[in-house]
């Protein structure tokens, strides 16, 4: 057994080093130095996307709903339709420090898996609209990319400029998936 534990416990330490150069590769991902969440909070139509495993099945109609709590944490229902009519997903989100408000966490994974940090996803806020018509948000890893409206449609000029702006910051946006969403 404490052969096992030591053979384990090598391995983990030798892939944090070994990972530990990759993520301080990353250029550093600019957030928003303000968000209010109540504005914030309420139903967001997904409008264009990166391309990822857990919206796959999803057809369109995407949308996300945040409600902030009293302990200042924030449910999120992130909702779309398939071919098979639509899901839905439950999860939390927090702002970890309050000196970076762009910079939010979010899991999906039950409670008793909160203090896993590998259930923690990053939601950073990368540029809002003042009135919180619109918002991008991504990681800063590039892996995820988000742009995101009040409304179902958002004009194509915004949505370019957004997309230009991500391109700035190293995102792929010639890999993004645009949506097509009706009233809900």
């Amino acid at each position: 057994m404490a052969i096992f534990l030591r053979t384990l416990l090598s391995a983990l330490f030798a892939s944090l080093l070994w990972l530990s150069p990759l993520s301080a590769a990353e250029p550093s991902l600019p957030t928003v130095s303000q968000v209010d969440l109540e504005r914030y909070a309420g139903r967001w139509y997904e409008i264009s996307r990166l391309p990822m495993w857990f919206e796959r099945n999803c057809t369109g109609d995407i949308t996300a709903t945040y409600a902030l709590r009293e302990d200042q944490r924030i449910d999120v229902v992130n909702r779309c339709g398939t071919k098979d009519g639509f899901i839905s997903a439950k999860g939390i989100a927090e702002i970890p420090d309050a000196t970076h408000p762009g910079q939010l966490k979010v899991r999906f994974a039950p409670d008793w898996l909160a203090w896993l940090p590998i259930v923690w996803g990053d939601y950073w806020i990368m540029d809002l609209d003042p009135q919180y018509r619109w918002v991008m948000v991504g990681a800063p890893n590039r892996s995820y990319l988000w742009i995101l409206s009040r409304t179902p449609a958002l004009d194509a000029s915004t949505v370019d400029a957004l997309k230009q702006k991500a391109a700035t910051l190293g995102f792929k946006v010639d890999e993004m998936i645009n949506v097509t969403n009706t009233a809900q």
